[in-house]
């Protein structure tokens, strides 16, 4: 059985099966869920400290902040640009 990964950008991964949603963060209620996940200790930040282009929102409850847009990180999920490995 193999987990499916998807690169959010500068090296990291998430796990494909737990993602529920990628979004963009601009809109007030993507805003309080950032918020309230920081305030709960489950936001993960992965932006390298550029500017948030995409959320992604787990089924464990952890959000995700990515710097690539939304678009290319359903991109990856579903064509060629995965990774794939054994475990």
């Amino acid at each position: 059985m193999g987990i499916k990964l998807i690169n959010i950008g500068y090296g990291n991964m998430v796990s494909a099966s737990r993602i529920i949603s990628i979004v963009s963060p601009d809109s007030a209620p993507i805003k309080r869920i950032v918020q309230e996940a920081r305030e709960s200790g489950k936001l993960i930040d992965a932006t390298h400290g550029r500017r948030t282009r995409a959320v992604i929102i787990m089924d464990s409850d952890h959000v995700i902040l990515s710097s690539v847009q939304p678009e290319t990180v359903a991109h990856r999920l579903y064509g060629r640009d995965d990774l794939s490995e054994e475990g």
